[in-house]
């Protein structure tokens, strides 16, 4: 029921309904722990480095301009990207990996996905009114939450999902242009902070063409690789505007002759967004690179695979005593089921949290 008091009444929001959405999603709790989660290097590694909350603000503004020039809704694209990674565990994709190998192993075949937890924490687990859990987010964005990521089906959905968001149909095309942004994004800023921690060179890089297209680039503008953080700035710079201009420029018929999509969906490489075939497989090339040669560093394994084991001793350790967990998580375990409630707040955790609590059960990690 919404209240009486006429300054909470939707027709006087100068808001458009997507920008109350992501006005939402940037107050709340959730939002803020972005901040001390894991990109590829652990939060403590230096100020620097990228976190969950600063790329998500870097797809945010990577969808917007695209979503601009394309004539789509900025608003609406701006809310999925800030939301996107709400649901993602501490310490990256091996916390969220690990979870999903805890729960499986005690039984629950629909383990851990952090796509569909983004889409419960904005629909479920935030609490900021009476009478229902959520943020109240309009449809669109719970969908583009929700299927941003192709493919969309995931077997392991509720019935209830599948029925509510069709997942046998496209996302609103806002949507699908968050998922390239979110690309653009990591790509970019991973080979960023991986030049500037000194696990990897340009030189690691050079054998994809399009890298050294870019390189190219900078060093017809007069920079010198000696000159190391404003040619690593011109660099990025560069690949950005080259991934987002080519992108629009393939799109933008595709998407003026796609206001209605088709049920069918075939492949990433049909959809109305994204890039012509060579420059989609150039980006795999280099994507295989990065997991290479920074993603399997000795030194980043090495925290991930301490991150692996706090995930572990953290699910193991509630499972036998779940009253360690706060009063919140507590109130819930009557209702629901003992493993997603410590799977839920395991996932809450910041890098720290989670690094502090493991140490607090277990002696300094």
């Amino acid at each position: 029921m919404k209240p009486e008091n006429r300054f909470y009444q939707i027709i006087d929001d100068f808001r458009n309904p997507y920008a109350r959405d992501r006005d939402r999603i940037i107050h709340s709790g959730s939002f803020r722990k972005l901040e001390y989660k894991t990109q590829v290097f652990l939060n403590q590694e230096g100020d620097f480095f990228r976190t969950r909350l600063t790329h998500s603000i870097e797809v945010s503004q990577i969808a917007r301009s695209i979503t601009s020039h394309l004539g789509l809704n900025e608003s609406l694209a701006e809310a999925i990207a800030l939301s996107h990674d709400l649901g993602h565990t501490p310490f990256g994709h091996i916390g969220g990996d690990t979870l999903d190998e805890s729960l499986k192993n005690d039984g629950y075949a629909n383990g851990f996905e952090h796509n569909f937890q983004s889409f419960r924490v904005v629909s479920s687990l935030e609490k900021r009114y009476n009478g229902f859990n959520g943020l109240n987010l309009t449809f669109a964005t719970l969908e583009g939450i929700l299927k941003h990521s192709y493919p969309y089906k995931k077997s392991f959905l509720p019935p209830i999902i599948h029925e509510q968001f069709n997942l046998d149909t496209h996302p609103s095309i806002e949507a699908m242009v968050v998922d390239r942004a979110d690309e653009i994004a990591y790509v970019t800023h991973d080979i960023d902070d991986g030049i500037n921690s000194g696990l990897i060179t340009f030189d690691d890089l050079k054998e994809s063409q399009l890298i050294q297209e870019i390189l190219n680039k900078v060093n017809e503008e007069g920079v010198s690789e000696q000159e190391e953080e404003i040619f690593r700035y011109r660099f990025v710079s560069h690949l950005i505007n080259h991934l987002v201009y080519s992108l629009i420029e393939y799109s933008k018929e595709k998407v003026d002759n796609s206001k209605i999509l088709c049920a069918t969906i075939e492949s990433k490489t049909k959809l109305p967004v994204g890039f012509d075939l060579k420059l989609e497989s150039e980006i795999k090339k280099l994507k295989k690179l990065l997991f290479t040669k920074l993603y399997q560093h000795k030194d980043i394994m090495i925290k991930m695979y301490a991150g692996k084991q706090a995930i572990k001793g953290l699910y193991n350790g509630l499972k036998e005593e779940p009253k360690m967990m706060p009063l919140f998580y507590r109130s819930q375990l009557d209702s629901k089921n003992k493993h997603r409630v410590i799977a839920d707040y395991i996932a809450s955790m910041s890098d720290r949290h989670a690094l502090s609590f493991y140490n607090e059960m277990y002696g300094k990690l």
